[in-house]
């Protein structure tokens, strides 16, 4: 799949790819750069392809890791190198078992080997494609345990009620004890049509939930034209996920709800558990005229700062719906117009994960994402395991979250979406001002009057 490289590394290092989501299912591609020129050994031959492997994954990890953790030592990482380099192999399961240990002594669920087959699949789950069961995951760091970070609207997890924080406890009956993000997915997906049976821990109650796994084409966006309980015409686009896809449908969707008449905007990422980069800074760029987009802080210093470019496709007010589903790329583009004042932020604290993965190929075929930065807010918030808070909060009762379905989002069962739109009318009145919303301020003290 062809994408634009990064600008978060230097300019000679070609085809690089950088992904903001959560971890496990959706995950994206690049091919690394050759000749990485680090630390040579003379003990030991890697001219053989398991351990040739092993090396590439070893420098990747000296040159570019970014310690999230406290525990990554450089001299212990060379002292492991020469240990795996002097040892012999019987082929590339015995390699590939050596190359997932030696990076889970890094304590990071984010940097991660997939051999060839996982890795080919990252490129289909990128393009907007996905097979199984449609639900993203990631490996609580404090617990060890896999936790759902959001289901993927219209997939079989969503329809089943599978819900953001769920802690997945077991896979047809095989408990998930000490198992990597990896493991859990080996097991999830399947052929299209097998059956596939999740135990799920919910606010400490075992639920048991048979899915289907299927192939579904996703859409990231989903729009349409609602009316305001004034009157007012509300542009509501639902953004599922930043995949290869989004961007184009974004500014599409923003203009034909223009020409339908919106006045001002309701922008959904709730359950959204982030994706490409490019892709949320694109997205910024079409609602931000100027200001900083986000900035990206490897281990030697801010690297990159993305900026909007003059390019907004609106300038009309919006509100941006988040919760605790919403993570990453997500969490960038929301941080991105809370802190320009652009928009007012409706729901519940975001999800927390600011870190960026950078994804390698490697010789032989197999990949490595690899932890290289973390992403800071325009104002310099860090929001990794912080999250980012709305500024009109509002929580989903019990009782809706069992009842609500995907096709109520965005409408008056919703109360989320309800709060969200009184909050874009009070912008869109501006009161005391007596003036048409301004590009570039959300109008925010107006917004939020009671």
């Amino acid at each position: 799949m062809p994408t634009p490289r990064m600008s978060t590394e230097p300019s000679n290092r070609k085809g690089l790819l950088l992904i903001l989501g959560a971890g496990g299912i959706a995950a994206a591609v690049a091919i690394a750069a050759p000749g990485l020129g680090l630390p040579s050994t003379t003990s030991s031959s890697i001219t053989d392809s398991p351990k040739e492997v092993i090396d590439q994954v070893w420098q990747i990890v000296y040159r570019d890791y970014l310690d999230s953790t406290g525990q990554y030592s450089p001299e212990r990482w060379t002292s492991l190198r020469r240990d795996l380099l002097n040892k012999s192999y019987a082929g590339t399961d015995e390699s590939y078992e050596a190359i997932r240990g030696m990076l889970a002594s890094l304590d990071d669920p984010y940097t991660r080997f997939l051999d060839p087959k996982e890795f080919k699949q990252m490129q289909i789950d990128t393009s907007g494609e996905l097979t199984g069961v449609g639900i993203q995951i990631t490996l609580d760091k404090d617990t060890k345990e896999i936790v759902v970070v959001s289901p993927i609207e219209g997939t079989p997890a969503s329809k089943a009620g599978v819900q953001p924080k769920d802690v997945i406890v077991s896979i047809d009956g095989e408990s998930t004890k000490g198992m990597t993000t990896e493991d859990a997915v080996k097991l999830i997906r399947g052929q299209e049509g097998s059956e596939v049976t999740l135990g799920l821990r919910r606010k400490g109650e075992v639920v048991t939930v048979p899915l289907k796994r299927a192939r579904i084409e996703i859409n990231a966006v989903e729009s349409r034209l609602n009316t305001g309980s004034d009157g007012t015409k509300v542009g509501y686009i639902r953004l599922k996920q930043f995949n290869a896809k989004a961007s184009r449908e974004m500014r599409t969707a923003i203009r034909e709800l223009e020409k339908q008449g919106a006045q001002g905007f309701v922008l959904d990422l709730r359950s959204n558990p982030g994706g490409l980069l490019e892709a949320s800074v694109d997205i910024a760029r079409q609602w931000l005229d100027e200001g900083t987009i986000v900035s990206t802080k490897t281990r030697d210093g801010i690297q990159d700062v993305r900026r909007a470019t003059g390019s907004a496709v609106t300038d009309r007010p919006v509100v941006v719906l988040v919760n605790e589903g919403s993570a990453s790329a997500s969490e960038i583009l929301s941080g991105a117009l809370q802190d320009n004042n652009r928009a007012v932020l409706v729901g519940q604290k975001t999800f927390g994960k600011g870190l960026v993965q950078s994804v390698r190929g490697l010789s032989d075929g197999s990949g490595l994402t690899v932890t290289i930065a973390k992403y800071l807010t325009p104002k310099g918030t860090d929001i990794h395991k912080n999250g980012i808070r709305p500024d009109v909060p509002v929580e989903l009762s019990e009782e809706e979250i069992q009842s609500l379905t995907v096709e109520q989002l965005g409408t008056g069962k919703d109360s989320q979406y309800r709060t969200a739109e009184t909050t874009l009318i009070k912008a869109l009145r501006s009161p005391e001002r007596g003036q048409a919303y301004r590009p570039g301020s959300a109008n925010l003290q107006s917004a939020l009057r009671r």
